[in-house]
């Protein structure tokens, strides 16, 4: 097994003094590499494991990079004060986090050593025994829980939900805090029936007291051009306040902690 410092993996940015995917104030470390394609995905850059260029602004970028946990260490430490003070620390998002496991959980390790809190963002769609590796070194799990019916999910996502409620329970059983999180996409989950199944299924888990409700946004669509990828939901408009507001109505009756965003 590779020693911690040296361990390395691919990521394609480093996102300083976030006030979100966790609490206080956080660094966040973006993983190239997902196994899903989700319509309304935000980060396409993210999703192949490839060093890829993006044309931003009409010129390209080169997204991806190689690095080891040493190298990146210093950056995340540098907010140290910051976190000490807001009760913030490190989350790991993507892309998906479970596809580079081995830097995952090597990275969190040493976030722990020095005394950091660590979060992942992830679907939780990997073999369990990917997860599991890495949840003692894991203070928070916010995971994506995106439809309950398989077929719509896969429609969106390209791939089915079952593995991804599965480990949902597990990861409940474990008992790391885990924050469920729905992203509310138009034609997709948007209705009171599907945010309530989600809400119910929330609720079923052990330990959880949160649920978030993540309003569809188009802040990444003009990065599909940039890859020379169509955005399939270009004619799709974010939900409103007010019907953001029904929809936490709604989910608030199965008695988590409902907010919108996250």
């Amino acid at each position: 097994m590779q020693q911690t410092s040296t361990c390395k993996g691919r990521i394609f940015n480093i996102q300083r003094y976030s006030i979100h995917d966790g609490p206080g104030i956080r660094t966040i470390v973006f993983f190239k590499g997902c196994f899903m394609r989700c319509a309304w995905c935000c980060n396409p850059e993210s999703q192949e494991y490839k060093i890829q260029t993006l044309i931003e602004n009409g010129k390209p970028k080169i997204v991806g990079k190689d690095v080891t946990v040493s190298e990146i260490m210093p950056e995340i430490l540098a907010d140290l004060p910051y976190f000490r003070r807001s009760g913030g620390g490190v989350t790991l998002s993507g892309g998906e986090v479970l596809a580079q496991p081995d830097f995952a959980r090597e990275l969190l390790k040493e976030c722990k050593l020095n005394g950091l809190h660590t979060a992942i963002e992830s679907t939780a769609n990997a073999p369990w025994e990917v997860i599991e590796k890495i949840l003692p070194y894991l203070d928070l799990y916010l995971l994506d829980i995106k439809h309950m019916n398989s077929q719509k999910h896969k429609q969106f996502t390209t791939a089915p939900n079952e593995q991804i409620l599965s480990n949902a329970k597990k990861i409940a059983s474990w008992g790391v805090e885990l924050i469920i999180r729905t992203p509310v996409i138009p034609t997709f989950n948007d209705t009171p029936d599907e945010i309530r199944e989600i809400a119910k299924f929330a609720s079923s888990l052990s330990g959880v007291k949160e649920h978030h409700l993540l309003p569809y946004h188009r802040l990444g669509q003009d990065k599909y051009k940039g890859l020379s990828r169509n955005y399939t939901l270009s004619g799709i408009e974010p939900p409103t306040d007010e019907k953001m507001e029904r929809l936490k109505s709604v989910a608030k009756e199965c008695g988590l902690q409902v907010q919108i965003g996250g």
